[in-house]
């Protein structure tokens, strides 16, 4: 079965085509990165209106680079949640629109959800438990997944995201958005002892919260320059990588011990930053646990994962209405990945 996967949930104006859930035959992202850059930051109304000018362009490439039409395409996937309401109302209503005209089934598919499918696209259909890192611009959880394949959150950011917060404290250290890769890139030539930021590990629970840690490196800025000290600013990228790889190691393994899981996944645009990276692969290898990574490529918003996760719940037999609509809110509980070695019907 080939599946048309459409992403706009945010700055990415991205459509795939999946094959069985696994093999990717296109893959296009139009990227906005130009529209938002002299905001530092994402503004939603410039977003709906960039996703208007990309997303019929981006449905062409994706098909000549499918090799296929239309009439090849066994349904359409798109997100319908969560993310900016305006960019993803610019989405749906392209998708409800393809699924009528050319009478085929309509997916709608959980942003969090598609995520995790990014997976099967590099290592085969998901065989679950596993525990899922999602750490991304909006969004920063620990998702179990259950050995039916059914998702539950046991931890949320409680304020900033991830990726919300490398980006505020790149603008703060003068890095061109967005600042998740500039600061992974300064501070490989900085030291992460430099300076010893807080850690909210929040005890008790698998919830995350960056505000805090965010206040402080401003704090620290602030107070070394009213002293006149000498500020090198890889330094301060490195350290504050630093403590927001440490809390989101430090949860993801002590879950994994809580839970009894063997598999890990991390997923999302911030799990492209090579530290995180580094350090989630040592800490997996040391308890055990099989690591399963996308490729950068993959981490960020695409539609090749929401074809994916759209595969899976069109091979298990669902289908969305068409008059469903855009839920910015959507929450993920519920919603079931399908285990891998179900012939699909």
């Amino acid at each position: 079965m080939l599946v048309l996967g459409i992403e706009t949930s945010c700055d990415e104006t991205a459509v795939a085509l999946v094959e069985d859930g696994v093999r990717v035959r296109s893959n296009v992202i139009g990227s906005q990165v130009e529209h938002h850059r002299p905001y530092g930051g994402v503004v939603p109304e410039i977003a709906a209106r960039a996703h208007l000018e990309l997303l019929l362009p981006a449905l062409d490439r994706a098909l000549v680079e499918g090799g296929c039409t239309y009439a090849d395409v066994d349904a359409v996937a798109v997100t319908t949640g969560p993310g900016l309401v305006g960019a993803l109302l610019v989405g749906v209503a392209a998708a409800k629109s393809l699924a009528l005209a050319h009478s085929l089934p309509l997916i709608g598919v959980n942003h969090l959800e598609g995520h995790v499918c990014a997976v099967q696209l590099e290592f085969g259909l998901l065989r679950p438990p596993l525990l899922a890192l999602i750490v991304s611009g909006g969004h920063t959880s620990l998702v179990l997944v259950d050995e039916t394949g059914r998702m539950s959150t046991i931890g949320a950011t409680i304020d900033d995201a991830a990726g919300e917060a490398f980006d505020k404290v790149a603008r703060f250290l003068g890095l061109p958005y967005p600042g998740g890769p500039e600061i992974d890139r300064l501070a490989r030539e900085g030291s992460a002892d430099a300076i010893r930021f807080p850690r909210a590990l929040l005890d008790g629970t698998y919830d995350f919260s960056l505000s805090g840690l965010k206040t402080a490196v401003v704090r620290e800025l602030r107070r070394r320059e009213a002293a006149g000290e000498e500020i090198h600013l890889a330094d301060v990228a490195a350290s504050f990588q630093e403590a927001v790889v440490d809390v989101a190691v430090r949860k993801t393994m002590a879950a994994v011990a809580r839970h009894g899981v063997e598999q890990v996944t991390m997923v999302g645009g911030v799990a492209a930053n090579s530290r995180l990276r580094e350090r989630m692969a040592a800490s997996c290898a040391e308890a055990g646990a099989r690591l399963l990574m996308p490729s950068p490529a993959l981490c960020t918003d695409n539609g090749a994962m929401i074809a994916a996760a759209g595969w899976n719940r069109l091979a298990g037999g669902e289908r969305t209405a068409y008059d469903a609509v855009a839920d910015p809110n959507l929450p993920l509980a519920g919603l079931v990945v399908r285990a891998s070695g179900e012939p699909p019907s």
